[in-house]
């Protein structure tokens, strides 16, 4: 995948803006500290919360992801391998809080992305004092 793009960013829980620093505090969205976020990157100094209550749109992101999850389960199962609907809807429901802190993370990391784009040279700054 190709450094300097938004997926990349995304994909691998880097800024994005100098795509060098990790976002999360944890490397794995399967532990308990799945949701503690650095407060800004190391590398750059970008503020991974530009304002207070900057990720509540990070909501609509993932709800997005469990609707387009659920959508093409449903596809994949009950149109195409003719399974059961109640059967989908019980291996489903597991599934679905088993990856809440993967979405979680995932929706964060794309809506930071959507409003602050890569800068290469981003990474020669010295990060701002008092972060």
């Amino acid at each position: 995948m190709l450094k300097g793009t938004k997926l990349y960013s995304i994909v691998f829980n880097k800024c994005p803006r100098c795509q060098e620093g990790d976002m999360f505090t944890s490397a794995t969205a399967f532990s308990r500290e799945f949701d503690q976020m650095h407060t800004h990157c190391h590398a750059c100094g970008q503020r991974f919360e530009p304002e207070p209550g900057f990720y509540f749109g990070s909501m609509y992101v993932s709800y997005a992801l469990y609707v387009a999850t659920i959508v093409s389960a449903f596809f994949l199962f009950v149109v195409f391998l003719d399974v059961d609907p109640v059967d989908l809807l019980w291996g489903l429901l597991p599934a679905l809080v088993l990856l809440t802190p993967l979405f979680f993370r995932l929706a964060r990391r794309t809506w930071i992305n959507i409003f602050v784009g890569y800068d290469p040279a981003a990474k020669k700054e010295p990060a701002p004092a008092g972060h």
